[in-house]
Parts: C-alpha cells; sequence; structure tokens
C-alpha cells in the first residue's frame, strides 16, 4: 500500500520549470533514497510533499496524495494537521530549521505537549546534557542542531520523514552516527522514509529502493541494489560512474559530460538527450514513456535495448 503517491506533478518558479511530470511512490514502512545533480528537483520533490515550498513556486500539475490526503487540495486546517501527524522533515541547515527566539525544550514543548518528557527525546538522540533543554539554536554545534532537529521531527512517530542531505552540513565524523540514528529511530516508530542525499553508496546500504531524478523527473526507480548495480538509464549509470564515493580504488572517474538542463516549460523530449552518448533523433522531440526493465521503471527509449547489450557484455566477459 502506498503511503506517498506523485503522480506527473508539475511546479514552476517565476519562468523556471522545477518538476517536469514527476512520478515517485514511498509505500508504508518503506526507505526510498531521492538522488541526482542539483538542480535536478529533489529538494522541490520533497519540500512538495508537506506542501512547504516558497511563495514563488506555482503548482500547475499533477498530484500528491499522503494517506489518501491530496495534499495540494487541503484547507489550511486539515493541511497542519497532516503536516502535524502524519509528516516529519529534517533539512540540510539545521540551524536555520529551528525557531532562533525560542529555547530548544520549549520547542519540543511546543510540538509534544507541555507535560511531554523532553528529557526522554533529546536522551533519544543522544543529547542527555539538561544544558541543551535551556540552549537557544545558535549556542549549539551543527551536529547538535542536527540531532534536535531529529528530536522535533520524530517526537509524533510520523508515518513519513522526508530527510533532505540532513547530514551535508555536517563534518564526516559525525554523519555516520547521525544518520545511523535517524533509521533506528525510523525503525523503531514504523516510519518510512524519503531520504534526498548524493551519497550512492550509503543508498545502496541503508534504502529499499532508490528513485533517480534528472530534469525535473523521476528517470529511474527501482530496488537499490538493481538501480545502483545494474542502472537501466544512461543518466543513473552515468551518475554512478562519476561519483567519488562509490569508485573502487585505482577506477577512473569519469564525469557527466555537459550541464544540467533549465527547463523554461515542459521539455520536448528526453531532457538528458544532449549530454547522453546513445541519444537518437526521436529523443530530442518524443519524451519517453516509462518501460519495465528487470525489476525497474525507467525513462529511456532504448532502455530495453541497452539492457540486453549490457547482459550480453557480461555473458561474454
Amino acid at each position: 500500500m502506498s503511503l506517498l503517491t506523485v503522480r506527473d506533478l508539475v511546479i514552476d518558479y517565476a519562468g523556471t520549470r522545477a518538476l517536469d511530470g514527476a512520478d515517485l511512490e514511498v509505500a508504508q514502512g518503506e526507505t526510498v533514497g531521492l538522488v541526482g545533480e542539483s538542480g535536478s528537483g529533489k529538494s522541490t520533490l520533497g519540500s512538495a510533499v508537506g506542501r512547504l515550498l516558497p511563495r514563488s513556486a506555482r503548482h500547475t500539475g499533477g498530484e500528491v496524495v499522503v494517506s489518501g490526503e491530496p495534499v495540494f487540495d487541503l484547507p489550511p486546517k486539515r493541511l497542519r494537521h497532516l503536516r502535524k501527524r502524519r509528516l516529519g522533515f529534517v533539512f540540510q541547515d539545521p540551524i536555520a530549521s529551528l525557531d532562533p527566539t525560542m529555547r530548544v525544550g520549549n520547542q519540543l514543548r511546543l510540538v509534544l505537549g507541555r507535560r511531554a518528557d523532553v528529557g526522554f527525546h533529546l536522551g533519544r538522540v543522544k543529547l542527555d546534557d539538561p544544558r541543551v533543554m535551556r540552549a537557544y539554536p545558535h549556542q549549539l554545534s551543527g551536529g547538535m542542531a542536527q540531532r534536535v532537529a531529529i528530536a522535533l521531527a520524530m517526537a509524533a512517530s510520523p508515518e513519513l520523514l522526508v530527510a533532505d542531505e540532513p547530514t551535508a552540513a555536517l563534518d564526516s565524523q559525525v554523519r555516520e552516527e547521525v544518520l545511523t540514528m535517524v533509521f533506528a529511530l525510523a525503525a523503531d516508530a514504523g516510519t518510512s522514509i524519503l531520504w534526498l542525499s548524493h551519497d550512492l553508496p550509503a543508498m545502496a546500504r541503508r534504502c529499499d529502493r532508490v528513485a533517480v531524478m534528472y530534469g525535473g523527473r523521476v528517470v529511474e526507480s527501482g530496488p537499490a541494489r538493481q538501480v545502483l548495480g545494474a542502472p537501466a538509464h544512461p543518466y543513473t549509470a552515468a551518475l554512478a560512474g562519476s561519483a567519488p564515493s562509490a569508485a573502487a580504488h585505482g577506477v577512473r572517474l569519469e564525469p557527466v559530460p555537459g550541464r544540467p538542463p533549465v527547463l523554461t516549460g515542459p521539455s520536448p523530449g528526453c531532457a538528458f538527450a544532449p549530454r547522453c552518448a546513445f541519444a537518437e533523433e526521436r529523443c530530442a522531440h518524443e519524451r519517453p514513456p516509462p518501460v519495465r526493465v528487470r525489476e525497474q521503471d525507467v525513462l529511456c527509449h532504448r532502455a530495453a535495448e541497452l539492457a540486453e547489450r549490457v547482459a550480453a557484455t557480461e555473458a561474454t566477459a
């Protein structure tokens, strides 16, 4: 059963198209990684799940459904209830996501109620020092502030947690610990996770499924081991080949050629065509429909053909 369904979602910003018909599903209890270059639409999609888009954004098509609730059609009171009871968010900048005018303990009480055991929730994220409860966000380190943000997001045991690069602002020593904490809390609460990240190896280890975004669309999705280990879309393969954290020792990295597109409207064909070594004439003007390759859903005219070629190469190797 789908907890989150995104269908043909279109979001525009003052002449720029951020989402160009994005589709995504997250099942109850599932962990889904969302990956793509900067500008691919990941953060816009993550924010759209809770209708947390900036004022400059315009929803011009498609829908987002969370637990049967059509997010963009909800009146303000029902939307607030959905955000409070069913959704949790952890953003890139932990300090900016907290209220600078309120002490940490008061922010948690605002979410949980005045009689809540704030110390318990801070203890779950390994912030046992009582001084943290009395501190303002600017008095915390980046790692501590992110732990507070995680405590706030998970305090009400949401059905879905949207984590947008939650360790991007942290140093390498605490990243793994914070990620482990997020996934452990979610597993205990039965919370689904939509995790936005560039860390392909971590996604392979932690996610059930991976969705790859390019040009405002999800161009490939499926089981993490398949998408990252045997990609069926040329962009996924190029992205995996250019990731330093995913490369084996001594393997030469090949950067994805060209630049990501800046769309001003619907892409007439495949947005990746100008950078794709396998593009043919129709790719420039014909939008690829979804096709099934192995266990993946792929937006590529030649996906089946390319998959057969890879399989034949591996068979003769």
